[in-house]
């Protein structure tokens, strides 16, 4: 490859024929004489048939013209202009005649067309126009005088040198030079070389217009960029017009189509590098990672846009949050058909996992049910009714007896949600006063678990050690928490603060919580952002859901700045054009199965597309899901567990029914405190236990006032510190009691807010 090659064979012009004015126009006068004689030719001659000799005159002038014409096609493009310029006047003038030779007849227009000719010739003198005459300029004496006539530079005799001179007269280039001129290949525009500043200083950043403009080559082809082990006097400038068009003719469609569309400005990857990339019979993997100094970011819809995928489903997004990503591009969804779950697939794991179902990508679907490291976890199931959240609950509670935890399950729904589990598990609590019966009785578990543990020094749990692993399950949850609960005040207040006090303590208790529900809030569970931190230990099942506001409640604060996710439709092969193709032409759309099953599963911080194991129906149950249950017996808790729980669950549920029927009133959460003793009274009795003494872990309504009371008499004291104080009674009961106290005019607040003292 030579380093300068031979310049392009530019136009070869004749510079301007210098001449005193005057001579240019005797020039003219002369030519426009000539056009004014042959006008009256012209106009007479055509006139006599016999005017033999006139005729064959103008044939020949055309013929010998056109002849002439002819042999300067090879010329040099300039040459061949100037003769085209020169033969206007004679190829016109035959033209004409000819045309009134040949037409019958002596119409007007025929003594108009040479006058009319000799006008046009006339005025632009073609020929004297055809030899760049340019005149003097004057001395400054006003004498005529020849003038000196600036060298013009000589044309460039190399490639180096063109590309050069180019560089220099360019103006946004300053007084840098381009040096090193080397093509890359002869006979192509395409080179690279060297710009140099001057001494001191830097070579200017130049935009990629300005830099094509120097060269007169299309925008983008050409750059400028820094040598490494050089200053900022020399950059490196590459050309490459023609290479990088071969380039990209010769990427395959999948690289081509990322950098056209992905990671463009504007594309569903903006910015982010194609890694790698596979494809199989029904999927195309693309790796994808970012800039050092940039997180991960995909779109799903945009991505689906820019490949002109109206099924949205069959475009999946994957990311660790930070710098690498996966899309996965379907043509058929790969979930239409997951098997059902054997025995091997629920059996927990060293690493406290259990496989929920498949991912797109063949891999199975993993979900914890207790984090080893962490200890218990806290999860999510969001989903709308038919979007398979019942049945994956079914299979997770079945993996928890299978795998020997202990599983406390309540339905708010009457136990119309999980009716399989109705004596398959440690204990089923069916309604909504049962659901909360359950989670206070599962409180109080944690709270003897907790006293035992501190009088042990235990920091952390192990299963079976001495305890075994519990996990609460309580689904339906939003028809107490929800806003929209059709429950007293004081009943919700109560279920929540336990749901706050259960989920605070438990990690470390080896009792974990599951909260499920159609739709809600985290808000509505307590401290949000305690369950945000948790949830990131445990799952969140995030199913369909019937509005995207439910979909952003329950991942809200879960997933990682950055990732986002579509919704699951409710049916497979239901892209937008689908829907919107059959509104256009007054059609039904047609759609496949049910996507029951499927979810978007955050765990530990990361995303992930599941579809849960197959459960086939018979009778309104699942009878494979109940003979895996059945294939391992009931896990139960320790006989001194055992006994506070069934306890505390008689206690409470007497408790949940009173106050969830009278709780508005004052005389009914009396009422409600005084049914608990006596309902724990004779569960104990019912046990062989007989206790006259009074029962204090939960007092009525009116001796919690009384112990309130009690606490103030030492002087003013937080809300806060008064359930610190009583953390046998449930803290919303602490909250009912103060308030009532304070409408009695008991109690007053003192100063601060939620601050209080016995009223003087």
């Amino acid at each position: 490859m030579a380093v300068t090659l031979k310049t392009p064979d530019t136009a070869a012009t004749d510079g301007p024929r210098l001449l005193p004015a005057h001579s240019i126009r005797r020039r003219a006068r002369l030519e426009q004489a000539i056009y004014g004689a042959t006008a009256l030719g012209i106009t007479i001659a055509p006139q006599h048939d016999t005017w033999w000799p006139a005729h064959l005159g103008a044939g020949a002038l055309a013929f010998g013209s056109f002849y002439w014409l002819y042999g300067k096609w090879n010329d040099h493009p300039g040459g061949f202009l100037t003769a085209c310029q020169r033969a206007i006047a004679p190829l016109t003038g035959a033209a004409a005649y000819l045309t009134n030779l040949l037409h019958t007849g002596t119409p007007w227009w025929e003594y108009a067309t040479g006058p009319a000719w000799a006008l046009a010739m006339a005025a632009t003198t073609p020929i004297a126009h055809s030899l760049n005459l340019h005149a003097l300029l004057p001395t400054p004496t006003d004498t005529p005088a020849l003038e000196t006539v600036t060298p013009q530079p000589a044309p460039p005799a190399t490639y180096a040198e063109y590309r050069a001179r180019q560089w220099e007269t360019a103006r946004a280039t300053g007084s840098t030079r381009l040096t090193s001129v080397t093509q890359y290949q002869q006979g192509a525009p395409d080179f690279w070389g060297i710009v140099v500043a001057e001494a001191g200083d830097p070579v200017p950043d130049l935009n990629a217009n300005t830099l094509a403009a120097a060269f007169d080559l299309p925008p983008g082809t050409v750059t400028l960029q820094l040598i490494d082990g050089s200053g900022p006097g020399r950059k490196l400038l590459t050309a490459r017009p023609t290479l990088d068009r071969a380039q990209q003719a010769a990427q395959h469609p999948i690289e081509r189509l990322w950098t056209e569309k992905l990671s463009a400005p504007g594309g569903g990857a903006p910015g982010m590098t194609l890694a790698d990339y596979r494809i199989d019979d029904n999927r195309i993997a693309l790796r994808v990672t970012a800039p050092d100094n940039q997180m991960i970011r995909l779109d799903q819809k945009q991505i689906a846009r820019d490949i002109q995928q109206k099924d949205l489903s069959l475009v999946m997004v994957e990311t660790d949050g930070l710098g690498d990503g996966l899309i996965s591009l379907y043509k058929q969804h790969p979930l239409l058909n997951v098997r059902e779950a054997t025995r091997e697939d629920l059996t927990m794991q060293a690493d406290g996992t259990i496989a929920l179902g498949q991912q797109p990508d063949g891999r199975i679907g993993r979900v914890p049910l207790y984090d080893p490291q962490m200890g218990a976890i806290t999860d999510l199931y969001v989903g709308a009714p038919g979007a398979g959240k019942s049945v994956t609950l079914l299979t997770v509670i079945t993996g928890e007896r299978i795998s020997g935890i202990v599983s406390i399950v309540a339905d708010a729904q009457d136990g119309m949600s999980l009716p399989e589990v109705d004596g398959r598990v440690y204990h089923f609590g069916k309604g909504i006063a049962a659901t909360a019966a359950t989670l206070a009785a599962a409180n109080d578990l944690g709270k003897y678990r907790e006293k035992i543990s501190a009088a042990n020094g235990w920091g952390s749990f192990e299963i079976d050690s001495p305890w075994p692993l519990v996990n609460v399950t309580l689904d339906e949850l939003n028809r107490i928490l929800s806003a929209d609960a059709v429950v007293p005040r004081p009943f919700r207040q109560w279920v929540t603060g336990l749901v706050g006090d259960t989920q605070s303590t438990g990690r470390k208790l080896g009792e974990g919580i599951r909260f499920a529900a159609q739709s809600i809030h985290l808000a509505d569970l307590g401290d949000k952002d305690r369950i945000r931190a948790n949830a990131k230990n445990g799952t969140v099942w995030l199913g369909r859901t019937n509005s995207s506001t439910t979909q952003h409640m329950a991942r809200d604060g879960v997933l990682p700045p950055g990732v986002e996710l579509a919704p699951i439709p409710r049916y497979f092969g239901t892209g937008a054009g689908n829907a919107i193709d059959a509104a256009f032409h007054g059609k039904e759309a047609k759609h496949g199965p049910i996507t029951a099953g499927m979810a978007n599963i955050i765990n530990g911080g990361s995303l992930y597309v599941n579809r849960t194991w197959f459960a086939r129906k018979e009778n309104k149950t699942y009878p494979g899901l109940i003979a895996l249950m059945e294939s391992a017996p009931i896990p139960r808790l320790t006989p001194d567990e055992d006994l506070i729980f069934q306890t505390a669950y008689a206690k409470w549920l007497a408790f949940a029914e009173t106050l969830l029927t009278e709780g508005d009133t004052k005389e009914g959460i009396d009422q409600a405190g005084a049914d608990a003793q006596a309902a724990a009274k004779e569960q104990l009795a019912a046990l062989g236990i007989h206790d006259d003494e009074d029962d204090d872990e939960q007092p009525s309504a009116g001796s919690i006032k009384d112990r309130i009371l009690d606490l103030l008499a030492d002087g003013p004291m937080a809300l806060k510190d008064v359930r610190a104080k009583l953390p046998d009674v449930a803290p919303g009961s602490v909250n009912n009691a103060m308030t009532q106290l304070n409408e009695a005019g008991h109690v007053q607040p003192a100063g601060g807010r939620g601050t209080y003292q016995l009223t003087q």
